[in-house]
């Protein structure tokens, strides 16, 4: 065998220890090298230099082991001393198996390093490696199993349904928060769906595994607003409970808080919400005991808060504290382009409920498409269950069924004589014949012959028309 140390070396019992197993590691390996304390290669062996693609090993003795071998992290363990028992080098398009030893003199003073690679193909700890990740795969989805039972999410950022422009902005918007740890203001008319999004940020977050506590904040009565916010002292007041009653920031401890409709709060508590907000810190009413608390918050609300600002309303340095990142939910009228596809979610969800079938036809999302959805994607769900329940069996949704239970009333109206910017001829042309089309199966209420007629077309061209359209 090679000479590892010189003669003049063999003091140290750490170097003993290795010049003992020294034979044992060689042949059980698939290659062994050793370096000085400058981390110079002082000794490799026939198998790791073939391993390494090196012809003549006598020809990289005295060399920086790292110019060599690149990923080597033989250095670190001169320099620290520290041995590294287990790790994976990559060398190439190689995955080696190695452990590291140091060796020491007399004085404890770190003389250099062996290693020695275990393995050169990760193929034989495939069983090991693979059960290990089956257990972390479990574990992981008990935690996330235990936090959706506890105060946890049920939705996730597939269930913000959406493809147009403005959704995928919105989802983009969400990946963003998800991946910071800051507060979160959402900002949207009622049922744009501020709350699955909040839901999704969570789910996406390094909080997953912990609660998600929602409160909506216009549902409550002032006057037990901070007790439902930050918990009840034993015997606080007359008739409360003689255990400590914990608030939403307690119960939301190291996950997410969600306040809905935070427009809603009044001035008194806006005040202790900010300092809780900014000092990590929150005191019981009746108490005086502060508790400290780490908890992510994304705010909701359909109100202008900048307005409320303005007058008095809404204090702005809170405003400032919760708007460190903003996403706009648009209108669900400004997105009318996912109406087929969040008609198809819903009714989905609908039908395994009821347990039926239901489908929808392009007719009838052209009718839906005629309104101006005030309530949004909450009001556009209302409208298919109650289709669905008027209709007959069969489970389909066509035009006749939605203009039955659309409500009459719409506000998309283009005022006469607006303002257009110019766009090319083809572009106008294309959405006026959507808008004839449209207002012709309105008048007809979705029957194709009477709005085929209407647009003195035959009903082929209109089904050709339609199915470019969908």
């Amino acid at each position: 065998m090679t000479q590892l140390f010189s003669k003049n070396d063999k003091s140290g019992l750490t170097r003993d220890l290795i010049e003992a197993l020294f034979p044992m590691f060689e042949q059980a390996s698939a290659g062994g090298i050793a370096v000085d304390r400058q981390a110079r290669i002082t000794w490799i062996n026939g198998s790791y230099a073939s391993l390494l693609g090196i012809e003549d090993p006598a020809a990289v003795i005295g060399e920086p082991v790292r110019r060599v071998i690149p990923m080597t992290r033989m250095p670190e363990v001169v320099e620290t001393g520290r041995p590294l028992l287990l790790d994976i080098m990559e060398y190439e398009s190689q995955q080696l198996v190695v452990t590291r030893l140091p060796y020491f003199d007399d004085s404890g003073k770190v003389m250099g390093a062996v290693a020695f690679v275990l393995y050169d193909d990760l193929q034989p700890l495939t069983p090991l490696v693979s059960k290990y990740r089956r257990l972390h795969q479990d574990l992981v989805a008990a935690r996330k199993a235990l936090a959706r039972k506890n105060r946890g999410t049920r939705y996730s950022l597939g269930d913000f349904v959406g493809a147009s422009p403005a959704a995928l902005e919105v989802k983009r918007r969400a990946r963003l928060a998800a991946g910071r740890d800051m507060p979160v203001l959402l900002l949207g008319e009622t049922g744009t769906g501020k709350e699955v999004l909040a839901q999704a940020i969570h789910a996406l977050s390094r909080r997953a595994d912990r609660p998600f506590v929602g409160v909506n904040v216009a549902a409550i009565p002032e006057n037990l607003l901070e007790a439902e916010f930050f918990g009840v002292a034993p015997g606080a007041y007359t008739g409360a409970d003689r255990r400590t009653r914990d608030g939403k920031f307690q119960l939301a401890n190291g996950g997410t808080l969600f306040l809905d409709e935070v427009g809603d709060m009044p001035l008194a508590l806006q005040a202790k919400l900010l300092r809780a907000l900014q000092e990590g810190e929150i005191e019981p009413l009746g108490s005086n005991k502060v508790a400290q608390v780490d908890v992510r918050v994304i705010a909701a609300t359909s109100r202008n808060l900048e307005t409320m600002m303005e007058e008095g309303r809404f204090r702005s340095d809170l405003y400032y504290r919760l708007n460190v990142l903003e996403i706009t939910i648009p209108p669900l009228r400004e997105r009318l382009p996912d109406l087929g596809v969040l008609c198809e979610a819903i009714l989905e969800d609908i039908a395994a409920g009821l347990e039926l079938r239901a489908e929808i036809t392009d007719a009838a999302v052209s009718a839906l498409s005629s309104y101006d959805w005030p309530g949004n994607v909450r009001e556009l769900r209302n409208v298919l269950e109650r289709g669905l329940t008027m209709g007959e069996e069969t489970g389909l949704l066509d035009a006749d069924a939605i203009f039955k239970v659309l409500p009459r009333k719409s506000g998309r109206l283009q005022p006469v004589g607006a303002a257009q910017p110019a766009r090319p001829l083809a572009q106008v042309l294309a959405e006026a014949e959507l808008q004839a089309i449209e207002a012709a199966l309105v008048a007809s209420r979705g029957n194709r012959s009477r709005a085929a007629r209407i647009l003195g077309i035959s009903r082929s061209a209109l089904y050709e028309k339609l199915n470019k359209l969908s």
